[in-house]
């Protein structure tokens, strides 16, 4: 398009042709904020629940003589609670907030992944993802209305599946879905 005035072509004619094609690239939805109905929705484990959890652990390997530690994380594996008894080892901290990591992140026991790695060797890289991946029996995922929402560790009981039983009741305390089958 030429300007009439002086015979040559418009600079806002140019203008306004490229914002016009960068509009139509951009398509209708570049400009709208998203609303919050958009976003994804997810379930948050409250810090009570997370502590009922870890005392009804500890008071069931407390009442077995084992002094061990118990950790609550969230689906991300972020900690949201932890204790350790009076007497139980330093590494048993460590150990417990690993094995809650380890079960929300994989969404599995810990136990069950530990079998798993036996079974099939070409797993045992699983243990290397990252310095947080803890493959040994204690930790379980904490699943409440078909969600996973966080894991629970027990470290410091003299034997995984101690553990475990330890961890399964401090799941059975907040109605969580069973993870470790009922002894026989």
């Amino acid at each position: 398009m030429t300007c009439p005035i002086n015979n040559r072509k418009s600079p806002w004619v140019l203008v306004a042709a490229v914002s016009t094609m960068i509009a139509l690239l951009a398509g209708p939805t570049a400009a709208r904020p998203l609303s919050a109905e958009e976003l994804p929705k997810e379930s948050v484990l409250p810090l009570g629940v997370a502590n009922k959890a870890i005392h009804a652990a500890l008071e069931s390997c407390k009442k077995d003589g084992y002094r061990v530690s118990v950790s609550v994380v969230d689906r991300a594996g972020v900690l949201r609670a932890m204790e350790r008894a009076d007497g139980a080892a330093s590494h048993t901290v460590d150990s417990s907030r690993k094995k809650a990591y380890t079960a929300a992140g994989m969404r599995r026991s810990t136990t069950e992944l530990a079998d798993l790695i036996m079974k099939v060797p070409t797993l045992q890289a699983l243990r290397d993802i990252n310095g947080d991946m803890l493959i040994l029996g204690g930790g379980l995922p904490i699943e409440i209305g078909g969600e996973i929402v966080g894991g629970i560790g027990v470290g410091g009981a003299p034997g995984a599946h101690l553990d475990d039983a330890c961890a399964q009741d401090g799941l059975d305390a907040i109605g969580a879905a069973p993870k470790v089958a009922a002894p026989k």
